[in-house]
């Protein structure tokens, strides 16, 4: 076994670590909700579909336009569908990322 294996850190190091982990898993927790929260919309055909999501990726709503449905063939909506369910989730993906991101920095100050 290599010298000091075994050896405690020293001015309470582990407690001080474990403390910083359970303000950061807090703070993770808090962001989660708001995210499940926070809504962004993804849009195609010019506004004719909107799909709403949340940050956490849940959709919450899929609007299209009645008018836009008196021209549309179902192969041109599943395409737009797609388009706007798409944007929308890469939209909610950045999201995360923005309010994730620096908590998930913070880790690098742990050590990991």
């Amino acid at each position: 076994m290599a010298k000091g294996f075994n050896r405690q850190m020293g001015g309470g190091g582990n407690a001080g670590m474990m403390a910083q982990l359970r303000k950061l898993q807090e703070q993770m927790e808090q962001a989660q909700a708001r995210l499940a929260e926070e809504t962004v919309t993804g849009t195609s055909g010019g506004g004719a579909v909107k799909v709403t999501v949340t940050g956490d990726q849940r959709c919450t709503k899929v609007e299209v336009d009645a008018d836009f449905l008196k021209d549309a063939d179902a192969e041109m909506l599943q395409d737009m569908l797609l388009t706007a369910i798409n944007q929308a989730l890469d939209s909610s993906r950045k999201l995360q990322e923005e309010r994730m991101g620096p908590l998930a920095g913070g880790l690098g100050g742990l050590g990991f």
